[in-house]
């Protein structure tokens, strides 16, 4: 520091660069910056707690996996009594009646506290039902 930076006050405004441009006082300053800080805050708070929101706590994960489940079935209940009426067939009946159970064994899971193997579970046996009514069933 220079002497001549000693010798002004703390408290001193630093003048603006620009003369003709009207200065701003050190009290308008701070309350601009208090007022940015605190709604900065607010935004941080409430991004913060609209993700809390909006994970699903275990017992919901579990009524949504079982919800899931249960339409998956009727689905398949549905698909298995049109296919039937259309062409009866035992790999029909065979890859929905697979299908079917495997929507009770994700329920199930789903009950025991294992939503996120039910849901891989539903995903990858829902998938391969209609791929295989796809390439095997004509």
């Amino acid at each position: 520091m220079s002497t001549s930076d000693q010798d002004q006050s703390v408290d001193t405004p630093i003048p603006a660069p620009d003369a003709g441009a009207a200065a701003e006082t050190e009290a308008e300053v701070e309350a601009e910056a208090e007022v940015e800080a605190e709604a900065e805050v607010e935004v941080e708070t409430e991004t913060e707690t609209e993700v809390e929101d909006r994970r699903l706590t275990p017992r919901q994960a579990r009524r949504l996996r079982i919800a899931l489940s249960s339409v998956g079935m009727v689905a398949m209940a549905v698909v298995l009594g049109l296919r039937i009426a259309s062409r009866s067939s035992v790999l029909v009946v065979g890859v929905y009646g697979l299908a079917l159970i495997l929507c009770g064994i994700v329920i199930e899971l789903s009950r025991n506290g294992r939503t996120r193997l039910g849901s891989w579970l539903l995903a990858v046996g829902l998938v391969a039902a209609i791929g295989s009514d796809w390439l095997l069933i004509p």
